[in-house]
């Protein structure tokens, strides 16, 4: 811990929430930052709450069993402005595990891309703004184990205590350069965020890095054996990847071994795990062998949506692509900050092709309508008026992958 901080308060118990519900009444503006277990336990969790004031930094233990309500009346405080750096998580993690909402948040991960920053990590804003260097070896450490050690402490206090003056620097910048507006759009969004449904998805063994080099037989064994993998890292609580390595089940799929001594062969395979799971790793496999091979690969949506989309519509959305990047380039900013993907998808199934269309496009902010909308319209109206004499290839949809 740097010598120049005072030592942060932990909040441990309902009377120390208390405290700090006391001190923040009083506060316009809050730092806030979360930890959570995602490489430790199967299904996440906030293990730690963050919390800047002034000059008062609050480390808040959610596992202590209090009731942390207040607090997510304080972040749905609309007078109250919550700082946050990359806060998509933050929000969505915080909403799935205590139904908070959010209202007034800024976030200076967002504030500092829209200033033309090229590396917006917190690490690299702090050291540039400030000659503070962040020490992240703590970033994948085990925030559920108690009690938190000295260097979590540590690490975790300086997540949120230079947020309040970053924000402020970067206020004064973004109304100098007119780009205020900007932020605040993608806060609204941020605020705006539903938690997804994240439950097992036995499909999505199609997605294992190696999977589309299998047999028919070989997918049927995957298939298994990823089913396998869920059932026991869930009975366990650790992370899938924890219990079995993908590259180790794509090895078990690919030699289907059908004894228990065949197992000690399989590349990654520890002969800890041979002798806890063998006997459930060849039983997924005799179930595979029973069901037959796998003569076509499931057609799962797209991590990116484009799967939904007609050729027409893709080949539109790769121009809308295209041109977002060119106008990022011409802007100095992100392209997200353009037009994020979620706008974009919209645009290319919805079509607009005049300005008063615009507002029937979920997402699309006021601003954006006003200063971009003009342009989107036209290229949208010139690529469909191009579609009608000459319509987009199929090749370009076929050679997709789910």
């Amino acid at each position: 811990m740097s010598p120049d901080l005072p030592p942060p308060t932990l909040v441990q118990t309902a009377k120390g929430l208390d405290l700090l519900l006391a001190d923040l009444a009083s506060q316009t503006e809050i730092a806030v930052d979360t930890e959570a277990d995602s490489f430790f336990n199967y299904r996440e969790k906030v293990c730690l709450i963050q919390v800047t004031v002034e000059d008062r930094d609050y480390l808040l233990d959610p596992l202590a069993g209090f009731d942390l309500a207040p607090l997510g009346e304080i972040l749905a405080d609309p007078t109250k402005e919550k700082i946050f750096h990359d806060g998509e998580y933050d929000v969505l993690i915080m909403k799935r595990n205590f139904g908070f909402r959010f209202q007034s948040l800024f976030d200076t991960r967002v504030a500092a891309a829209a200033l033309g920053d090229t590396q917006p990590g917190l690490a690299s804003v702090l050291r540039a703004r400030f000659s503070v260097e962040l020490d992240k070896s703590m970033q994948r450490s085990n925030w559920s184990a108690r009690p938190l050690s000295d260097k979590q402490i540590a690490y975790a206090r300086l997540d949120t205590r230079f947020l309040i003056p970053l924000a402020r620097a970067q206020k004064l910048e973004l109304e100098s350069t007119r780009r205020r507006r900007i932020v605040d759009g993608e806060c609204r969004r941020l605020e705006q965020l539903i938690p997804q449904d994240n439950g097992f998805e036995p499909e999505e063994y199609s997605r294992i890095q190696g999977a589309r080099g299998l047999s028919g037989e070989g997918l049927s064994a995957l298939r298994e054996l990823f089913i396998l993998r869920d059932r026991l890292a869930r009975e366990s609580d650790l992370p899938p990847f924890k219990v079995i390595h993908n590259d180790v089940l794509i090895a078990l799929a690919a030699s289907a071994p059908a004894r228990p001594n065949s197992l000690g062969e399989i590349p990654g395979l520890s002969p800890r795990q041979a002798r806890r799971f063998g006997a459930e790793i060849l039983d997924a496999l005799a179930r595979a062998r029973e069901s037959g091979p796998i003569t076509k690969m499931p057609q799962l949506p797209s991590r990116d949506g484009t799967g939904e989309l007609d050729d027409q519509e893709y080949e539109l959305h790769e121009r809308l692509k295209e041109w977002r990047r060119t106008r990022a380039a011409a802007e100095g900013y992100d392209a997200s900050l353009v037009l994020n993907r979620h706008v974009l998808l919209r645009l290319a199934k919805q079509k607009p092709r005049a300005s008063a269309d615009l507002g029937a496009i979920d997402g699309l902010l006021h601003w954006q309508a006003a200063e971009i909308g003009p342009e989107l319209v036209a290229l949208i109206d010139r690529s469909l008026r191009e579609f009608q004499s000459q319509p987009p290839r199929a090749r370009r949809r076929n050679s997709r992958r789910t």
